[in-house]
């Protein structure tokens, strides 16, 4: 049994045993209602709030009904709030994992009573809701690192809660300032209505009690359904897309930007950098006997501009190749020489955020890449967004860079939040991102959005404009043999194109951690699905490069996709989440296979959670009628 299978049985052993826990407790119809109350009020308090960033009072409510009324129906508020929440705010794999979270939350109140006799007094109460805070978001620390693969391991783990420290603090501080102002009035509350109905059950002779009803089994089949299909549309849409570029690899064995066309040492890279974020290593992907990275290493003469470096490195990285020496070159030396006194790269945003990706991808700490934080910082515009460079009109693809290269140096604190909120700002009505001004959302923009999302430890699907998220975007972006279009009126550059969108499908932020090689070896001709799930290394993303400006080169973005003139970065949220909650890990919604890129009605992901979402209604419904048919006298 693997550690992730382990960890997936304890969560699952922790839903059913709470649920059947509350169960077997034979509530009285007035602590039904009385549950049913809290988990709606818990509810409430997490949407109302949600637009400020992790902050709710769902874990005060949750803390508070254990410590009023018991360990049962504490931990049904708390699951019941999770689920039920997330029909609005977006189900996916970390449904469960929440669900677990405030219910253990609802227990520690129960446990909180019986120490101290409920005799906790409103200081007491606030500081035990603070610290409930920082371990829920403990163990949604932990569910990104299961969630996403890769190695499990102490280093990892705390490497990932280091990046969730602001937002673990603004839940707490959140809940101690509720619990403050009215934990004792709702203890207060709580308690009478309790002491109310309050009586024992006596069971008669021969009398074996009333089965563990269907309604949790229902809930915690919702919270399964919902996550199975999260799972499942990414998986769909990165199999397909994966195979779609293996299928227009050359006989060289390097990439073209569209089917057909000559082999280019940028779009090889791009080709390489998605092919390893859909867990596929390069090296195992072949064509003529020949593998992108031997591509590369045979034209590596054409490597020559600072985004060729930055991006060459970042794709070596991940197929666990040493770019330090790779043909007859030390292309991280030579990266190094173009950093500038100040710190920056050619004085370009893009530039510098990606020399910084590139830089720890190749293992240099982040202290050592401090002089380059400082100056993205410098660079920020009033309006909490960056340009190209210095001063420049902002726009998402440079603000997004300059998040992840400031994530991935340590953080960028109040640059990081106020170019967080000119994203949401500026996200369009379709879900998608523009790369600047009024133009209309393309795939790369959007793609760049969302792998900044995921470095920020957030979860992009729950960022939305009329109802649509980034993923949503994406979906209708899909076409039928599965690349990924440009946009609605452009499919140019597909290869391009295709490559970047999976990383963000595959919620992968770079640098992308070393893809382990396929056992079977290589392969000639299609493609075939990854050989294994990769985690995000160090939060940050990388730009298409290329001859003529590189990662932060041309404000257009595929006008010569073989001189590299784009240039991309993605979004990064306050806190994530619904609204600005801090939510852990994959995405809720992603493209999948099905479906022409031109259509404008929906994608299959958003198909298959509107079906999803109707089947667990209906089976709620039903099991809940069963439930009050069988209490009938």
């Amino acid at each position: 049994m693997t550690w992730q299978v382990a960890v997936y049985a304890l969560l699952g052993l922790v839903l059913a045993g709470g649920f059947a826990w509350y169960e077997r407790s034979r509530p009285p119809a007035r602590m039904v209602a009385l549950v049913a109350a809290l988990a709606a009020l818990a509810v409430a308090g997490r949407l109302v709030l949600a637009p400020i960033p992790n902050v709710v009072a769902t874990t005060d409510i949750v803390l508070i009904t254990g410590y009023a009324v018991g360990g049962a129906p504490g931990f049904a508020v708390g699951a019941l709030a999770a689920v039920v929440s997330n029909l609005w705010l977006g189900q996916g794999p970390w449904t469960p994992w929440e669900m677990a979270g405030w219910g253990l939350v609802g227990i520690g109140g129960a446990a909180l009573a019986f120490i101290t006799r409920r005799g906790l007094g409103r200081v007491g109460l606030a500081a035990a809701c603070a610290i409930a805070g920082f371990a829920y978001g403990a163990l949604l620390d932990l569910s990104v690192m299961v969630g996403y693969g890769g190695e499990q391991s102490l280093d990892r783990y705390l490497a990932i809660s280091a990046r969730g420290v602001p937002f673990n603090v603004a839940h707490a501080a959140g809940n101690l300032v509720f619990a403050l102002a009215a934990g004792p009035a709702l203890v207060r509350m709580i308690s009478r209505y309790r002491s109310r109905f309050e009586f024992e059950w006596r069971a008669g002779p021969g009398h074996r009690g009333p089965p563990i009803t269907t309604v949790p089994i229902a809930i915690l089949a919702v919270a399964v359904v919902f996550g199975a299909l999260a799972s499942t549309a990414m998986a769909r849409g990165s199999v397909s897309a994966t195979r779609w570029i293996e299928r227009v690899q050359n006989g060289d064995g390097g990439f073209p930007a569209s089917a057909g066309g000559s082999s280019s040492a940028a779009i090889t890279g791009w080709a390489a950098l998605g092919l390893e974020a859909a867990g596929r290593n390069p090296l195992d992907v072949r064509s003529g006997g020949h593998s992108p990275i031997g591509f590369l290493r045979t034209n590596l003469d054409s490597v020559n501009s600072t985004g060729d470096l930055e991006r060459t490195i970042l794709a070596l990285d991940g197929a666990g190749v040493a770019a330090r020496r790779f043909g007859d070159r030390d292309l991280v030396a030579e990266l190094r020489r173009r950093r500038s006194r100040t710190g920056s790269f050619e004085g370009q945003v893009n530039l510098t955020a990606f020399g910084i990706l590139a830089l720890r991808s190749a293992g240099a700490h982040a202290s050592a890449l401090a002089r380059s934080a400082a100056w993205l910082r410098d660079a920020e515009n009033r309006d909490g967004g960056w340009g190209f460079q210095p001063d420049a009109g902002s726009d998402p693809d440079s603000t997004g860079a300059a998040l992840q290269g400031l994530a991935a140096s340590g953080g960028g604190g109040r640059a990081t939040r106020s170019g967080a909120s000119y994203l949401r700002r500026v996200q369009q009505h379709g879900g998608g991102f523009a790369l600047a001004g009024a133009s209309t959302s393309n795939s790369q923009s959007t793609a760049w959005a969302i792998q900044g999302l995921v470095a920020a430890g957030a979860n992009p699907a729950a960022v939305r404009k009329a109802g649509r998220s980034p993923f949503d975007y994406l979906a209708h972006r899909q076409a039928g043999d599965g690349h990924y279009r440009y946009s609605s009126s452009s499919d140019q550059t597909p290869v391009w194109v295709t490559g970047q969108t999976l990383l963000a499908v595959n919620g992968k932020a770079f640098p992308v951690a070393p893809v382990p090689r396929a056992k079977s070896g290589g392969r000639s001709g299609g493609g075939h699905a990854s050989s294994g799930a990769v985690p995000s290394g160090s939060p940050a993303a990388i730009n298409a490069g290329g001859a003529a400006s590189g990662p932060g080169g041309s404000p257009a973005h595929a006008a010569s996709a073989e001189g590299g003139g784009g240039r991309h970065g993605g979004p990064h949220p306050n806190a994530g989440g619904a609204a600005g909650e801090r939510v852990s890990a994959l995405p809720a919604s992603a493209p999948i296979a099905d479906g022409d890129a031109s259509q404008s009605g929906g994608g299959g992901a958003t198909a298959a959670y509107v079906a999803g979402g109707l089947a667990a209604l209906a089976a709620a419904l039903a099991a809940g009628f069963l439930w009050y048919r069988r209490r009938l006298p």
